[in-house]
């Protein structure tokens, strides 16, 4: 496992989200590092991160992350996530509570969330969840010519497409272009994203959440409407939702003071 560090001080994990890595976190680094020992991994199969054929499974990717700790020598952190980075870190509060002293999710609802008529849209604006997943295909368009499924998302879920530069972009697409790579986040969708919604809609992680919680969603993410953000209150011991205004998906690199701001206030630093 393949991780950046910076900084001194009790530890904060930054979990990455698709199509990125490490790089993801960027802007924010350099202020975390000024207070936090930051820890900032490549999860299984993602930039420089060994890309083996199997392990896309919830309990696998989770204890990737635990394994990680072990080697570290942290016993606990706080933990800043986004995208599927942040439903492995929800995973992790619920499994190992002991491990995740703070945890804030960017642009992912909590576990909790039940059918409402407003999540009908929602599948039809993920059908690049299902290309993604689908052997062959997914691995082609992720890898081949322009990389236009990659592209896609980068593009087509923000608020603000100069987030990246040229240079970012192509730090993000690069890692795709190995095959081993592109098969591995194929069967990334395959096996844990793809399979994880209609879990969390059955109840299958309708359990105490202890860890002090903050969700951040942007306000254009279509997404990530307030009406589904709801139902969280029996499960939760302390679980708060803030609306970051002229933010979507990418909130990191959309909105990366506003952000630091909130993080920072919410851990109490």
């Amino acid at each position: 496992m393949h991780i950046a560090e910076a900084g001194d001080g009790e530890p904060l994990l930054l979990l990455h989200g698709f199509p990125q890595h490490w790089w993801e976190w960027r802007e924010l680094i350099p202020v975390f590092a000024q207070r936090y020992r930051v820890i900032c991994p490549d999860l299984r199969g993602a930039g420089w991160t060994d890309a083996p054929r199997d392990g896309y499974t919830a309990d696998q990717l989770v204890d990737d992350v635990v394994s990680l700790l072990d080697e570290l020598g942290v016993d606990n952190a706080r933990i800043v996530a986004h995208d599927w980075g942040a439903l492995v870190g929800f995973l992790l509060c619920l499994d190992h509570p002991n491990r995740v002293k703070q945890y804030v999710s960017l642009a992912i609802p909590h576990p909790f969330v039940r059918f409402h008529p407003q999540l009908l849209p929602a599948v039809a604006r993920l059908w690049f969840q299902y290309a993604i997943a689908t052997p062959l295909i997914g691995p082609v368009f992720l890898s081949r010519g322009n990389q236009p499924l990659a592209r896609y998302l980068l593009k087509s879920y923000t608020s603000n497409p100069g987030a990246w530069s040229e240079r970012d972009i192509e730090l993000f697409m690069a890692p795709f272009r190995d095959p081993d790579r592109a098969r591995a986040a194929s069967a990334l969708y395959r096996h844990f994203i793809v399979p994880l919604s209609p879990r969390v809609l059955a109840g299958a992680y309708r359990r105490r959440l202890s860890t002090p919680t903050l969700i951040l969603y942007g306000s254009e993410d279509p997404n990530m409407r307030p009406e589904i953000l709801g139902g969280y209150e029996e499960f939760a011991d302390s679980l708060v939702l803030e609306r970051v205004d002229g933010a979507s998906h990418f909130i990191a690199e959309e909105k990366p003071d506003v952000v630091i701001d909130r993080v920072m206030r919410f851990f109490g630093a």
